[in-house]
Parts: C-alpha cells; structure tokens; sequence
C-alpha cells in the first residue's frame, strides 16, 4: 500500500487559527491606520478657511491705508470710511476659524504669532490710526508716509501669519502621508507571512489530496496520504484514508455485484420477452386454444413448475372447464368433483391462494369488470415462488383475464352484429318486397271479379298489366337487395364507391366524375355501408331513368365533422315527387339510410336539367392525426 510523502508544516496548529490571526493582524493595521487618518484629518480641519481668512487680512490692512491716503489727498477727514474699513479687519481678525484654531492648539506657533498680529493691531497701528484722524486738517505727508510704512510692516505681520498657517497644515500632511505609507508596509508584511504559512500549511497538503484523489478516481485504491493530525487538513487525510480503505473494501465486491445484477437483468429481459410473446399470442388469437397452451408452457420453464391449466368458470353454472393444461385434469376436481369447482369459486379474492391441495397454487383470471376463472399452478414440493416470479405469474394471468374478457366482447359485438344485419335485411323486406307484394294482392283481389264478367276483359287486361310491371318491379328490387346484403367493404370506402362509379358508368355508358377527400372525418362501418348503397341506388336510378350524358359523385367531410353526399346528373329531371311511392321503393329506401345515419337528404331536380340527391350527416369523430391514405381525392 503506498503512502504520499507529505512535508509538514513546521508549526502544527490550526489553519483556521493561521487565517484569523492574520485577519485580525491586518484588520489592526487598518484601523490604526484610518484611525491615524481620521485624526490627522480632524486636525487639518478647517485650516484652508483658516488660511483664507488670515490672507483676506492683508486685503483689509490696504484697504485701510488706502482710505486714509484717499482722504489725505482730498484735504479732509470722511472718519465713516475708514472706521468701517477699521470694523470689518476686526471681525476678520476675530473670525472663528482663526480662534478654533488657536483653541486647538493654544501653545503652538500659529498662536504666538496670531498674538502678536492682534498685539500690533490694537497697541500700534490702530491707535496710530486713531490719532491721526483726531487731528484737526489733513495728515502731514511725514506722518502719512510713517504710517503707510508701519501698515506695510503690520502686513509682512500677516504673511508671517499665512505661512505659518501652511506650514502647519503641510507637515500634517506629510505625518497622513507617512502613516499611510507604513500601515501599507506592514500589511504587505503581514499578508507576505501569511501566505507563506498558508502556503506550507494548506497548498501543500491539499495538493497532495488532490493528487491521490485522482489516483483513486484512475483505480488505485491502495494510494494513502501521510498528511496526518490534528489540524483541519490533518484530519481530512485521515478521513481520506479510512475513505479509500471502505473504497477498496467495496470495490473487490463491487464485480459480484455487477454480475448479480447482470443476472438479474438478463431475467428481467427474458421475463419481458416472454410477457410480450404471450400478450401478442393472447391478443392475436384470444379464443384460441393453442395461445393459453404456448403461454402454460412459457409458465412452467421460466418459474420452474411441474404443470399448470386454465380453468375457464360456466356461464350459465356446473363445473367449470379446464380449456389449457400441461398436467392434466384438474387433480381437485378428480378426487372430489364438483364440489371441489363449487368451493374454488367460493374461495377468497386474493390473489395467489392455496387451496386444499397444498402443491397447486391459484391466481385469478379477471378484468376490471368480471372475473372468469382460474390459472392453476403445480409446485414441486418445498418450492416457494420468488417475487419477481410471482409478478410475472400475476401480470400474466391479468392479461389472460383481458383476453377472455376481450373475446367474449367480441363474441357480444358479433352477436349484436348480427341482430343488427337481421333488421337491416328485414327492413329491406318490409319496405320493397313486402309492399310490392302486398300491391300485387291488392291487384289479384281486383282482378278475382273482373274475370268473371267477360265484358269487363278490357280492365282485365288493365290489371294484368299492372300486376306483371309490379312482379318485374319486385323481381328488380330482388336483385338489388341481393347484390346489396353479398356487398362487402373488403377494400377501404373511396376504392368501393370508384368500383360503383366504373360498374354503373360503363353499365350506362354515362361519363361519372367523381371526388372524395374526407378530410378529418372519420366513419363508422355502418355508415360507409350506408353511404355506399345511397351511391349505388342514385346512380341506378340514374341509369334506368334519367337518360344523363354525364354526372358527379361527391363526398367531403369538413373539420366540424359534417359529412355531406352529392351525387348528380344532367339527365331528364326527377320532377315533381310522385303521389304513388309504390314504384319509388329506392328513393324511400335512400331516405331511410339517411335518417339511420342521423343525417338528412334532399331529393330535387337542378336548374336547367338534371337531378340533384344530397345527403348531410355527422361523422362519428374527427381524426386529429396524420392525413388519411385510404381516402384521398380520388377521380374517374
């Protein structure tokens, strides 16, 4: 097992520890510095208006010997001016930034030196100033050209004041300067140290942890790291170490894992492949009896059973009937009887019950709605199903519960098919050949006294000819509903109305045209069959009456669902619908498979000439998927 040499730190503690005290090193020397800073500044406070205000004193001392030359010159005193010149120097002078700054800092230079300007002022030059304006006449010119001197004397006074003024505020400046600079240097100290431990106790380490886990990520499992301790790095190496030992622990079972759970799966697969093969055979074939045998024996090799059979439950009561098994009879029903049927009907609900033969096992055979019988299982003796065996028996006797139940649905759907052929035909009957012959007894009746009258042969005649045109017409009808009830739908609704289209075209010689594009909509069986006959019997009747040259076969369905039917001609008309319907059986019949299809027709000569038979209905539902390929717009 190899262990990575790691060097040690040569101070063992913690690394938090490092870090906060070098956080709490450089946070000091930040706030000695900014405090240095603050104080530095709130000295220099106010020291530009301080300046200011001593410059603007230099300003007011000219002013003040300029107003008294002004007045030497003119001859005369005007006191007002130069006592208001005099006023504003003194509040300059008592300005507050010049005191506060002397407050501040009472023993310093800039006080001494701001004395002894107040000094001059109020003990020389004011006083000079005084008596020369208490002087009667204008000023000699010896003692205005000594006063000017001592105002330009008092004014280097005031310069003396200014520079002292800057100087202090430079060499505080300079002292924010230099604290500045030496907080930068120790926290660039400080910071320099610290990476340099952080560098020996952290990047070190944590490289080397870094490195051995990709080694570990590679497949090594025997690399450790000697990084050890009490420090936070310390123990994540120990961490690490029992980390790779659960690691390689895991890894040497890991392929016994993988190939339990390859086998596993490899089951699973064959248990799918064999729930797909039998679902497909029960679906396909649910009444046959060769699908329940294959699926028994599929059974019986995956969980490793002696037999089993299906056992279908009667109808109508009795025994019930074993219709697939690989063992047999029922062995219950061989040592009781029937009583042993009665009592596994009577049995609980749940699934996977053991009846009084301790080696068969039961599993119901049902769907949402019936329950109809029973799938039987013989185990060897001491086996006991696994779960994943069980569930597949479970889901397979579920789907052969649907298929039975599926059968019998389709058994129902044959039989009500059936019923509903039987009306279809019998109402067929009823409104051509029933009507036609009871016509014809109408005419036999009529004709019964007539031939017993030898005068009356003319009528006679009369009523044979009616009575053999009714015999033709029902002889007619007859093979209508012939070819109509032996009409299949073997080919998909557009191809059967072209076939009709091309039988009665050529049959009449009649250039038909036809267009069907449903669109959306999508028909019932029952309907195409309907529709269907409504074409054939109007292009009949077209043929047999109305002498056309050419006609249209249309049929569309729009996105609501409506379905409408046109079919007409350029023959002769239909004219006025007749009185006597006895001998217009089709349109009778047409309208009748217009109002079973829940639709409507109408019946009416176009303009010009011609007739015109259209029929509206609904569709059954609207497909909302890929365009329809049986039926397409289809012209002949």
């Amino acid at each position: 097992m190899m262990r990575m040499a790691i060097p040690r730190p040569l101070v063992r503690r913690s690394i938090m520890l490092l870090v906060s005290v070098a956080m709490l090193a450089l946070t000091l020397i930040s706030l000695a510095g900014m405090s240095a800073s603050v104080l530095v500044v709130e000295s220099t406070r106010g020291s530009a208006s301080a300046i200011n205000i001593a410059g603007s004193l230099r300003r007011y001392a000219h002013r003040v010997a300029n107003l008294i030359a002004l007045d030497a010159v003119a001859g005369r005193f005007e006191s007002g001016r130069v006592t208001a010149a005099m006023l504003d120097f003194e509040q300059q002078l008592a300005h507050p930034a010049l005191t506060r700054f002397i407050e501040r800092a009472p023993g310093e230079l800039f006080a001494a030196t701001y004395r002894g300007v107040e000094a001059a002022w109020y003990q020389s030059l004011k006083p000079r100033i005084d008596a020369l304006e208490a002087e009667p006449g204008p000023p000699a010119p010896e003692q205005l050209e000594l006063l000017l001197n001592e105002v330009d004397a008092f004014v280097e006074q005031l310069n003396t004041l200014v520079a002292v003024l800057e100087h202090d505020t430079e060499t505080r400046i300079h002292d924010l300067r230099f604290i500045l600079g030496l907080a930068i240097a120790v926290t660039l100290l400080v910071v320099v140290i610290a990476l340099y431990m952080l560098h020996r106790a952290l990047l070190r380490p944590l490289n080397g942890l870094l490195d051995a886990a990709r080694r570990i990520a590679g497949g090594d499992f025997g690399v450790r790291v000697d990084y050890t301790g009490e420090d936070e790095l310390g123990r994540v190496g120990n961490a690490f170490n029992l980390m790779a030992d659960e690691l390689a622990r895991h890894y040497h079972s890991l392929e016994q894992r993988v190939a339990d759970k390859t086998a596993e799966l490899q089951r699973s697969n064959r248990s799918l492949e064999l729930l797909y093969h039998a679902i497909a055979r029960l679906y396909q074939s649910p009444t046959a009896v060769e699908a329940y045998e294959a699926t028994l024996r599929d059974i019986d090799r995956v969980a490793g059973l002696e037999g089993s059979f299906v056992c279908i439950e009667p109808r109508h009561g009795g025994p019930a009937t074993v219709i697939a098994s690989s063992i047999g009879a029922c062995p219950d029903r061989a040592a009781r009887g029937d009583e042993a049927c009665s009592a596994c009907r009577a049995a609980s609900a749940g699934d996977g019950v053991v009846l009084h033969n301790p080696a068969l096992l039961r599993f119901p055979l049902r769907d949402r709605e019936h329950h109809y019988g029973m799938l039987r299982l013989s185990l060897p003796d001491g086996l006991r199903l696994e779960d994943w065996q069980r569930q597949l028996v479970e889901a397979l006797s579920r789907h052969m519960g649907m298929a039975l139940g599926a059968a019998r649905r389709g058994e129902q759907e044959r039989l009500l098919a059936l019923q509903e052929e039987r009306s279809v035909i019998a109402r067929e009957l009823h409104d051509s050949l029933a009507q036609a012959l009871s016509y014809m007894k109408i005419q036999v009746s009529l004709l019964q006294p007539v031939l017993a009258v030898p005068a009356r042969s003319a009528q006679a005649a009369s009523i044979l000819a009616d009575l053999r045109e009714g015999i033709n017409a029902a002889y007619r009808q007859l093979r209508e509903l012939l070819v109509s009830f032996r009409l299949g739908l073997s080919a998909d609704l557009a191809t059967l109305i072209q076939d009709a289209v091309r039988e009665y075209g050529s049959r009449g010689g009649v250039d038909i045209a036809l267009e069907v594009d449903l669109g959306p909509c999508l028909l019932t069986p029952n309907q195409e069959v309907h529709v269907l006959q409504i074409v054939r019997e109007a292009l009949s009747n077209m043929v047999r009456h109305a002498c056309a040259r050419s006609a249209r076969v249309s049929l569309h369905g729009a996105a609501d669902g409506e379905v409408r039917l046109i079919v007409e001609d350029d023959g002769d008309g239909i004219g006025a619908p007749p009185t006597d319907a006895h001998n217009h059986h089709g349109l009778a019949i047409m309208r009748e498979r217009a109002r079973s299809m829940g639709g409507e027709i109408e019946i009416a000569p176009m303009a010009g000439r011609g007739t015109r038979v259209c029929v509206r209905f609904r569709a059954h539902s609207a497909a909302a998927a890929a365009p329809r390929t049986d039926q397409g717009d289809v012209r002949a």
